[in-house]
Parts: C-alpha cells; sequence; structure tokens
C-alpha cells in the first residue's frame, strides 16, 4: 500500500508541479467551492494511478490542484464512501496520498441528518468531534510507522484553532452556525427513527456516512482537521421526513456559499 501511495504522489508532482499545503474534501453538493478556487490544474480520477473512481451523483470525480485565500490547495471534487464498496483503505487513499504532496492542515466537508433538536435544516455545524460508527476503521491491518503510530492519539481530532477561528468569522459576517458531535455509518440506507434516536442517545448531534475514516487517517499522519457538515435534514422526532439524495444536493448547495466564505477565511489566517 505504501509504494502504492508513493507512487500515485509522484505521479501528481511529475503531473502538476503544484506544491500544495491544504487538502480540501468536498462532500455532496458541495462541490462548487472549486468555482472559487484559482485552478491550475484538474485531473480526473481515472487518469491517476491507483486512484479509486468516484460513484456517487453530487461527486464529479476530479482531483482540483490551485490556490484558494492565497494557500495552495489541492481538493477532492467528489469523496469515496464505504457503501459504494470501496475498502477502508481506498477510503482514505486520497487523504494518504495528499500527505504524501505535503498537505499540512485538511478540511472536510459532508451533508448530515441532524439529531439535535435545536438544529434546522440548511445550518451549518462545525464538526468538534466524531463518534465512529463504521463495521471497521481505516488503521486496522499492519502499521507503516512512515504514516504514523500503531495507536495514535484522538483526543483532538479537529483542531481547536480553528474551530475558535472558524466561529469568530462566522460571528462577525454574521452567519448561524452550530458546533456538535458527528457520527458516521456505513449507509447507504438513510436512517430509521430509532437509529436517529440511538445516535441522539450516544452523543451525537448529526449522523452522515462519510468524514470519520478521512479524518481518522489524517490525524494517523499528524495533519491537523478542520469539518464542516450541512444539515439536510433532521432525524428528531416529529421532524423526520422522506429523503431523497437530490434533495439534500439542493440544500447542501444554498448553504455552501457561507461555509465557502468561513472557509477562505481561515485560509487566509492559517
Amino acid at each position: 500500500m505504501l509504494e502504492k501511495i508513493k507512487q500515485t504522489a509522484e505521479f501528481l508532482k511529475e503531473t502538476t508541479a503544484h506544491h500544495p499545503t491544504v487538502g480540501i474534501i468536498l462532500g455532496t453538493g458541495l462541490g462548487g467551492l472549486v468555482n472559487e478556487i484559482e485552478v491550475e490544474h484538474a485531473i480526473a480520477y481515472e487518469n491517476i494511478p491507483n486512484f479509486p473512481v468516484s460513484t456517487v451523483e453530487g461527486h464529479s470525480g476530479k482531483l482540483i490542484f490551485g490556490t484558494l485565500g492565497g494557500k495552495n490547495v489541492v481538493a477532492l471534487q467528489g469523496r469515496f464512501h464505504f457503501y459504494e464498496g470501496y475498502s477502508m483503505e481506498e477510503v482514505v487513499f486520497p487523504v494518504r496520498v495528499m500527505k504524501f504532496l505535503g498537505i499540512e492542515s485538511l478540511f472536510v466537508s459532508n451533508a448530515c441528518g441532524g439529531v439535535n433538536p435545536d438544529f434546522e435544516v440548511g445550518e451549518i455545524m462545525i464538526i468538534d468531534d466524531h463518534i465512529n460508527l463504521f463495521p471497521t476503521n481505516p488503521l486496522i491491518g499492519k502499521n507503516y510507522d512512515e504514516l504514523g503510530p500503531r495507536f495514535p492519539d484522538m483526543s483532538e481530532p479537529y483542531d481547536h484553532k480553528m474551530i475558535a477561528m472558524a466561529e469568530k468569522i462566522a460571528k462577525e459576517n454574521n452567519i448561524r452556525i452550530a458546533k456538535g458531535t458527528y457520527a458516521g455509518l456505513s449507509g447507504p440506507t438513510l436512517e430509521t427513527p430509532a437509529e436517529y434516536k440511538f445516535v441522539r442517545a450516544i452523543g451525537a448531534d448529526a449522523v452522515g456516512m462519510s468524514t470519520v475514516p478521512e479524518v481518522i487517517a489524517a490525524r494517523h499522519m499528524g495533519i491537523p482537521c478542520f469539518g464542516f457538515s450541512i444539515v439536510t435534514d433532521l432525524g428528531v422526532p416529529g421532524k423526520i421526513i422522506e429523503m431523497t439524495h437530490e434533495i439534500v444536493q439542493g440544500i447542501a448547495a444554498e448553504a455552501e456559499p457561507k461555509m465557502t466564505l468561513i472557509l477562505k477565511e481561515i485560509l487566509t489566517q492559517i
């Protein structure tokens, strides 16, 4: 696996001659952030050695190199999900490649279901912690010391300094934000009412099908992380409605400009 990561990173370095310091993973309906990036290179996943290929609508499947907020960035326009049939190793492969490209921080975004009764549809939640409810972990198996330690610390999965920055930026721009814990499940089914209740009971504020494996892999490699969730539906008794992927995409796209503003401002400050 390590050789594949290095091979892919070397291909991208030779192809782009780009030196990113920030990695970005764009979730469902959030790919429009790429419009804010001054793009230098856009490479389709199928043209990158060893890369998986995204199969989900709303995930376009390109690796973007450019600048945003004065920083060199590499952005995944379309992530990989465990429910697509990928192994955890494949799900986090791009994050590990980003590390070998030189990133020093990782920004992740997703669309989620809100289980906190105070949340509203379209609300932006800053992730300050997570619960791994996937049936496995991306670090299971042989540990490569070149990536990180066998038993990585997870006392600060999401960077406190960047969270404080985001809260300050949101306040200055009159953007309503929440802060909370994200629970990651395998999917692809959306949650039942009982599952929503369970997730809330164990301490989560939102639930989704991504992000957690990527952050685990990033923290294993010592990369500070910042995460956004856009609440696209509510798993709250009395507010649960039938949802479709199209509705989720639409709500996420509406909230995207606020998330983009906050992210760009953080990049100018780090």
